[in-house]
């Protein structure tokens, strides 16, 4: 699914990636972990290709990253990766149905069947009733079920995960904990999560660990 080698990142005279190398395979779920500042949302956002790396190669599906110009590179990210953060980010003017279709309307996919592939995935995730509220109306735990919809609306091969618990309360963050895993066990779906959580960390496939830009467990 991805094959990251000798990615760098610098900003200015901070080295904050000095060659990670990383391999994820399909249905994996794999934790980040490491202390504030060793370069584990950096990495993340090479992986989703939020940013560019320096140097380095970026394979994802078999498609070397690294050679896309900006639009082919978004396209190729609102296809292949979803993204949920600790933030929901949700748009307060639109509900919980119209926030799930905008990555799909991004890729110009159909209205139908677009809403009816929220409505399943909203069902999916215990929702089906508040498919119109918007996100104010919402708990910390609904909102971040519906950012996980919105990641999961064009079928992605991988979501990334950026302390996806990390504003919730404890009842909260384990129904998002098992969620993530019955994702994987019913649709094989990846996910790469950079977490402080040491309990989410334990649970996942592989568990690696960031220390001044480098992993001290292998990819």
């Amino acid at each position: 699914m991805i094959k990251a080698q000798n990615i760098r990142k610098a900003y200015g005279d901070l080295q904050v990636l000095k060659g990670v190398d990383l391999h994820i395979k399909k249905g994996e779920i794999v934790s980040v972990i490491g202390k504030s500042g060793a370069g584990k949302s950096t990495l993340l956002h090479i992986l989703g290709t939020l940013d560019r790396p320096d140097s380095g190669s970026l394979v994802i599906n078999d498609t070397e990253t690294r050679g896309l110009k900006a639009d082919s590179l978004a396209h190729f990210r609102n296809k292949n990766i979803g993204f949920v953060f600790q933030f929901h980010h949700l748009l307060p003017e639109f509900n919980a149905l119209e926030n799930i279709c905008i990555p799909a309307y991004i890729a110009k996919a159909a209205v139908k069947p677009t809403e009816k592939r929220a409505k399943e995935l909203l069902d999916y995730l215990g929702l089906g009733d508040r498919m119109q509220h918007k996100p104010g109306q919402l708990s910390g735990g609904e909102q971040q079920r519906v950012a996980i919809a919105r990641a999961l609306i064009n079928s992605p091969g991988v979501v990334f995960a950026d302390e996806p618990t990390g504003n919730l309360d404890n009842s909260s963050s384990q129904e998002i904990h098992n969620l993530l895993f019955q994702l994987r066990k019913d649709f094989e779906q990846t996910f790469v999560i950079v977490t402080h959580n040491n309990d989410l960390a334990a649970e996942c496939d592989r568990t690696l660990e960031m220390s001044d830009g480098i992993l001290l467990v292998g990819g």
